[in-house]
């Protein structure tokens, strides 16, 4: 939620004091000459992020920058901090090239505080959404799962994990895509340093209490760990209370939810597997749920979009061509072989996008 400097707490008072892009906003004097800061959108126990004009752009575009303030003065571990951030910031790129991911536009250190610069995401949180609009039926919570699994399994094919799983972490663009914002990669590498070289290098939690599961606790997160937090998500969607409402048995910390969500069986056993505490209970990939839904792997299409005919020859066919002819691409090998892999399993057929029926009705009042 966006915090006006006219109208603080003394919990959001200190950001507008002690951090440089505090002090700069609602001012016209430029952040590094470019960007001019207009409002705070949150607050977190890494860092804080403002919403921003980059009055270099043409139409000087909406941005969010994102101040990473890691607990680090000595110049060893600052520099280690320095080639750990850059190295995430890299990935966080490569998973912006994504439609579903606000676009890394710049990164920079400033006075040892560290700096992303993101796509600005007109829209509302899925938290806020149920806040407006209370809970939400199953089949809405169903495409919404759908389509977040789907990109999901796109974020852990690219060998990262979210970290952070959570309705104030998805939000429902004006456009109707779900954006998944707030990865955890950068913080959880700024927060394994230490300011003490005695002490050497420290590890610290990073998620949110109740939506991540124990082995996150343990510093041991896992491609199942965003499951669990998703299958949390689901829950708040459908009951609108956090995940620290329902009551949990003390030695296994398994949720008790069932007798407080009122869904099918089907899909309760879905969320059931999804929110088991012990990572082994549990789906261990996104792929493994696909075929809940009847979803297809998404990389079984790439073949679709690669060349537009198999080149099917005869061994014949095949050996003069390697002699007379160019071989095929490299892309349209890699066609073929999806398409005979695919050939080789029964799959279903791809779901309807979920934005096909129902989206109106969260998109109502989001705007």
């Amino acid at each position: 939620m966006p915090f006006s400097p006219n109208n603080l707490s003394e919990f959001h008072n200190d950001v507008f004091q002690d951090t440089i892009l505090g002090q700069l906003c609602g001012t016209q004097t430029r952040f590094r000459d470019r960007y001019l800061i207009l409002r705070m959108l949150g607050r977190g126990g890494f860092g804080v992020t403002f919403l921003a004009q980059d009055t270099h752009l043409p139409g000087q575009q909406f941005c969010v920058i994102k101040q990473l303030c890691p607990r680090v003065s000595e110049q060893r571990a600052m520099e280690t901090a320095r080639r750990r951030f850059k190295r995430e910031a890299k990935i966080l790129a490569t998973l912006g090239s994504h439609s579903q991911i606000p676009m890394l536009l710049d990164y920079f250190v400033v006075d040892n505080d560290f700096y992303l610069v993101q796509e600005y995401i007109k829209g509302a949180t899925l938290a806020r959404l149920v806040r407006r609009q209370g809970p939400q039926p199953e089949p809405i919570v169903k495409r919404l799962l759908r389509e977040t699994l789907l990109l999901l399994d796109y974020v852990h094919r690219q060998g990262v994990i979210h970290r952070d799983i959570k309705p104030q972490n998805i939000i429902l663009a004006q456009d109707r895509r779900l954006v998944l914002i707030d990865f955890g990669a950068v913080k959880a590498e700024l927060s394994q340093l230490s300011d003490s070289s005695v002490k050497g290098m420290t590890t610290h939690f990073v998620g949110t209490v109740g939506f991540a599961p124990p082995e996150q606790f343990s510093l041991r997160p896992v491609y199942a760990s965003d499951i669990y937090a998703l299958g949390v998500t689901c829950l708040y969607l459908l009951t609108g209370k956090a995940p620290l409402d329902f009551k949990s048995n003390p030695r296994t910390g398994e949720l008790y939810w069932q007798d407080r969500v009122d869904v099918s069986k089907r899909f309760a056993k879905i969320l059931s597997q999804m929110l088991r505490p012990a990572v082994r209970d549990r789906y261990q990939t996104i792929e493994e749920i696909f075929p809940e839904f009847k979803i297809t792997s998404p990389h079984l299409d790439l073949a679709d979009c690669m060349n537009a005919q198999p080149t099917k020859r005869s061994p014949a066919a095949t050996l003069e061509s390697s002699t007379q002819t160019r071989r095929p691409s490299a892309l349209s090998r890699k066609a073929d072989a999806i398409r005979d892999w695919n050939a080789r399993r029964t799959s279903d057929q791809p779901s309807q996008s979920p934005w096909s029926r129902g989206s109106k009705r969260l998109l109502r009042s989001s705007g």
